[in-house]
């Protein structure tokens, strides 16, 4: 009996930890979010930006960038198809170029398409996961109401069947 009080407390803890912990997806997008909110706060404090602030920005959205592509040309046989990974190289090549672009030639201006583009993935990002929850939710909902009740006439508790 004990154990079977342990298996249960185990079983609702990993439904909470699955429920309440962020998936990798939802947590790349809060770091291009991150990311975006520090470009857009260096634009807006154009004026007082050092070149050493300016760097450690770029360097701290650079490192996101390789991650995404690193996984991009690491995982051949992973979830995401060809197509998805050649664009995430190709992005973040385009990444890199307009930041050493900015570090030759400073301009708050070019700021604005890394902004964009960390915002415009981050969105999508979070809306791929706001669908896989409400597919999930949906799949549970649909193996609960598929499973009979006493109210619908059968003995739950016999198993002589």
């Amino acid at each position: 009996m004990s154990q079977d009080k342990h298996a249960t407390a185990a079983g609702i803890y990993g439904d909470n930890i699955q429920k309440n912990t962020p998936d990798q997806r939802e947590l790349e997008a809060h770091v291009l979010i991150k990311s975006a909110n520090f470009l857009k706060a260096l634009q807006d404090d154009w004026d007082n930006v050092t070149p050493d602030v300016l760097e450690e920005t770029l360097k701290y959205n650079r490192q996101i960038w390789m991650m995404f592509f690193d996984t991009a040309l690491e995982n051949p046989e992973g979830d995401r198809p060809n197509d998805l990974r050649s664009n995430i190289v190709n992005l973040a090549n385009f990444v890199f170029k307009r930041e050493l672009e900015i570090m030759g030639a400073p301009d708050k201006n070019k700021l604005n398409v890394l902004i964009n583009i960390n915002r415009e993935i981050a969105a999508g990002l979070m809306s791929q996961e706001k669908q896989r929850l409400s597919d999930e939710k949906s799949a549970q909902e649909k193996e609960e109401n598929a499973k009979p009740t006493a109210a619908e006439g059968v003995n739950l508790t016999d198993t002589s069947a």
